[in-house]
């Protein structure tokens, strides 16, 4: 038995399966069923491929290098430094060019300060005093502006003073801009020019034609991708600002640069777009909105003496943000993709199932036809010899013509110890012609009779 066993699983390794399928005349499940069916279809053909492209194998790994250039002139005419034109290596910080860059638009200048003692600015707590020991020589003031020199120096008879300081002096004032110096900011022009590559398919670009004469003359707009000169007012118009509340007390500026390559078509299809939006809070009003910082230019007197102009620079920062991915076709990502709409197709149909079995009022009828019920061989067996059984008990039986023999009864016998006929005799009128007699009834009424 163990080698028919073992030979009987061997050749079932060669049997074909196939799946019985119930066809249930249900319009409503099976109008729910195609719904299913056209719904996954319609996701895989408009969103997973036309959409999402997911046939395609993607690259973002992309390499980019910017560098940027601002082009215009200023002039201005204040009390701190007169007269004077501003150009590119003034209000440009840093001048490399690199992809964040710095536009000056307004300056608080504190003039001709020179190394020294004078007093600390009286907005500085630390600097507040009373008295000499409140300032502790050789201590620097906490947020302030120089070294304590020990003294504490008071206004005519006023009880309160600030410390004396070792610092540039006079000491920076903390006034705040009424209105931006250099005005002419909002017609200055930005150069852009982006180099890209995706190096999983050695794909480079570059958002520059090589025209000359085209860059001379153009401006970025929505029908000329390739023109990487903008206009600065128009920049912070699209980022939903305007030139006058940003040039006052400044602010951050993103600019994005998009690539989304289909290298399935020619090169020439692949464009840069571009996006713009205000990366600071415009809508907090705080003493540090906006955005600013210090810088000094330095000069000798002819005396040899050293001084400088401190100034504090409010203006718009530009962060050049670059981005991208490409498609290219491959068959792996496709017969994924493939596959799990199938897999949907599935899901769909199991849920049908539930509907049908469980939900619907007719349910127990289609569960009765979907799953049979099938015993085991032992129980088979047990089942056959139970209905031999059955069927030997059957034909013990008497059948419906035989007549049963009753018992005689003491006084049917004669006195000779003989039958008394009559009781043998049966009713004639009760027997049927062509009914079958028993042979040894029969028997018994031919010895009566003689």
């Amino acid at each position: 038995m163990g080698q028919v066993d073992c030979k009987r699983l061997c050749l079932s390794l060669f049997d074909y399966k196939t799946e019985k399928y119930v066809v249930a005349k249900n319009k409503k499940v099976g109008l729910l069923y195609r719904l299913l069916q056209l719904s996954i279809l319609l996701y895989l053909v408009l969103w997973v491929f036309l959409v999402k492209k997911s046939y395609q194998d993607t690259d973002t790994s992309l390499q980019s290098a910017v560098v940027t250039k601002v082009k215009g002139v200023a002039y201005t005419n204040t009390s701190e430094l007169g007269e004077r034109l501003w150009d590119v290596a003034d209000y440009v910080i840093p001048p490399q060019g690199e992809n964040v860059f710095f536009v000056v638009t307004n300056l608080i200048v504190t003039a001709n300060q020179r190394q020294g003692i004078c007093a600390e600015h009286e907005d500085i707590p630390d600097g507040i005093c009373f008295q000499d020991n409140d300032c502790d020589a050789g201590v620097p003031v906490i947020a302030g502006h120089g070294v304590k020199t020990g003294r504490c120096l008071r206004v005519r008879n006023s009880t309160r003073g600030t410390c004396e300081i070792f610092a540039w002096c006079p000491v920076e004032t903390n006034s705040n801009p009424t209105e931006p110096l250099l005005r002419e900011a909002e017609d200055f022009t930005i150069f852009i020019k982006n180099f890209i590559r995706f190096p999983k398919f050695n794909f480079s670009k570059a958002n520059v034609l090589d025209n000359k004469h085209f860059l001379k003359s153009c401006r970025f707009g929505p029908k000329s991708h390739y023109c990487p000169i903008f206009h600065l007012g128009s920049v912070l118009h699209w980022a939903g600002s305007s030139f006058q509340d940003m040039a006052l007390k400044g602010g951050v500026i993103g600019i994005h640069i998009e690539w989304d390559c289909d290298l399935d078509k020619a090169a020439s299809e692949c464009h840069p777009h571009y996006y713009f939006n205000r990366l600071d809070n415009k809508e907090t009003k705080s003493v540090s909105s906006g955005y600013n910082f210090r810088f000094a230019r330095y000069y000798r007197d002819a005396a040899g003496v050293e001084f400088r102009n401190l100034m504090k620079a409010y203006g718009i920062r530009f962060d050049v943000i670059v981005n991208g991915k490409a498609g290219k076709f491959n068959i792996i990502p496709t017969i994924i993709n493939v596959g799990s709409g199938v897999a949907l197709m599935g899901a769909g149909a199991f849920f049908c199932d539930l509907v049908l079995i469980y939900i619907i009022k007719t349910g127990e009828f289609y569960r009765d036809k979907k799953y049979e019920e099938v015993r085991g061989r032992e129980d088979r067996s047990l089942e056959s010899k139970g209905e031999a059984m059955k069927q030997g008990l059957e034909e013990d039986e008497p059948l419906e013509g035989d007549l049963p023999l009753e018992q005689p009864r003491n006084s049917s016998w004669k006195q000779n110890g003989s039958l008394d006929p009559q009781i043998l005799r049966p009713a004639r009128s009760g027997l049927h012609e062509d009914a079958t007699v028993n042979e040894k009834q029969r028997q018994i009424l031919q010895t009566v009779e003689t």
